[in-house]
Formats: structure tokens, C-alpha cells, sequence
């Protein structure tokens, strides 16, 4: 039977690659043959992630975006074509969380932070990368979405309407390139053992570990668990998966 999750030859791109699903994404992109750009606003981190990969024998380049900004975003897609020359597979990770607030007591200023980088920022890197994977004819898109974009959660109302947004946007994008050679999904993470999951609950590790104990798996997701759903949805063993927001919770939707 043929590996579908052998990535040999091909280029990968991460944003947020610096830590948590991003980074794990990205090693796991390498480990299966890919070279892969790694990008991230903190541009030392992510290199010194970057350089452990090549250092290990692995494609790899370190690059600072910050996906807010069109211009760095579509910079970020020409370094990987100038570096790789080509770009098989995207994974539009990148995000913050909302300061935890009620609606009517949020500010502009936080509306604007949460929705310029979590919403505008997977729709920046979309647009470049759909532009240099319709030259090619080939390529495939994962945005990372979360549970948090198939219901409501009081106090992170930016958070939530920005996950709602990158749910109909990976949709709208998948419908428009599908028959470009192009698949555009998202995935749906629950509970992940990342720093921004803490934020969540402002810190508070007894709160998390409740969260915890409440799941039905009865802990948190790691971010290998991501990656490896990311790496099948760009892979051909999902060929026939297309506008689909895989879902990884822990069963945490399901009750």
C-alpha cells in the first residue's frame, strides 16, 4: 500500500510555527520528507526552531511574519518559492486569543488585534498561496480553525467570530479552487496543550485541569495530534475531502 503521508519532494509551509500545533505541524511535515518554511511574528524563536530542523538533517527555513500584514504574508510566500521553488502544502495556523471580556465591554482595539490575525491573516496567506498553487496546477490548504468556530463561548466574542469567519472563508475558498487542483480545508481543535488554551482560563491551572477531567477523552489534545490530521488533509489519502472543518476534540462537541 502506498504511504500517502510520504511528503518526499514536496514544500510545506506553517505560519504560527514557532510553538504548539504550528511547530509540531512543521516537524512533522519534515519527518515525512517535505522541506518546510517555517513562519512566525517572533523571528527568533522561529528560527532557532528552523535551525534545529536543518540541524537534524531536515529542509528547513525560518521566516518572521506577521500574517496581519498582506505584504509580509505575500513576502512569506515568495521566500518559500525563492528557497523551494514550489508550494505543495499550506498550514494557516497562526492565531491569538481574545482578552477574556464581555461583549459589550470589549474595545475596538481588541476587536481589531483578534480578527486582523486570526481572520485577515488566514485570508492573507490564502491569497498568495492560492495564487502560486494555481500556477502549479496543484496544492493543499488547511486553516486552522477551532470548536470554538461551531458554537459560542462567553467573554471571547472576537475569538469566536473570528473562528466562524475562517470556517465560511476555507468553504468559500475550497468551492473556487477545487477544480483548480486545489483543496481547502480546516481543522476544529478542542482543548490542546498550548499556551494560548490557557489563556482561555486566564492562567488558571487548576481551571484548565478541570476543563480536563470534563472532556470525554479526559485530557488534552496534544499538538502532534493536529499535526498529524493536518498532514493527512494535504495529503492523497484525502483527495476526496474538500470545505471540510475536521473536527479533533476529544469528544468534546459530542455531548
Amino acid at each position: 500500500m502506498t504511504n500517502t503521508l510520504d511528503f518526499t519532494g514536496k514544500v510545506a509551509l506553517v505560519t504560527g510555527a514557532a510553538s504548539g500545533m504550528g511547530l509540531a505541524t512543521a516537524q512533522a511535515f519534515a519527518e515525512s520528507g517535505a522541506a518546510v518554511v517555517l513562519a512566525d511574528a517572533r523571528e527568533e524563536k522561529v528560527a532557532q526552531e528552523a535551525a534545529k530542523l536543518t540541524t537534524a538533517g531536515y529542509k528547513a527555513v525560518g521566516v518572521r511574519c506577521d500574517v496581519s500584514d498582506e505584504a509580509q504574508a505575500e513576502q512569506m510566500v515568495a521566500r518559500a518559492m525563492s528557497e523551494f521553488g514550489r508550494l505543495d502544502a499550506a498550514f494557516n495556523n497562526a492565531g491569538v486569543m481574545a482578552r477574556i471580556v464581555p461583549t459589550a465591554d470589549s474595545t475596538l482595539e481588541e476587536w481589531d488585534r483578534v480578527i486582523n490575525i486570526n481572520l485577515r491573516g488566514v485570508w492573507s496567506c490564502m491569497k498568495y498561496e492560492l495564487r502560486q498553487m494555481e500556477r502549479q496546477g496543484s496544492g493543499a490548504i488547511v486553516n486552522n480553525a477551532s470548536v470554538g468556530a461551531l458554537t459560542g463561548n462567553p467573554g471571547i466574542g472576537s475569538y469566536i467570530a473570528s473562528k466562524h469567519g475562517v470556517i465560511g472563508l476555507t468553504r468559500t475558498a475550497a468551492l473556487e479552487y477545487v477544480k483548480k487542483g486545489i483543496r481547502v480545508n480546516a481543522v476544529n481543535p478542542g482543548l490542546i496543550d498550548t499556551q494560548i488554551a490557557r489563556e482561555v482560563v486566564a492562567g488558571d491551572e487548576g481551571a484548565y485541569r478541570e476543563i480536563e477531567t470534563q472532556l470525554p477523552i479526559g485530557r488534552a489534545g496534544r499538538p502532534e495530534e493536529i499535526a498529524a490530521a493536518v498532514l493527512w488533509l494535504c495529503s492523497p489519502g484525502a483527495s476526496y475531502v474538500v470545505g471540510h472543518g475536521l473536527t479533533i476534540d476529544g469528544g468534546m462537541t459530542v455531548v
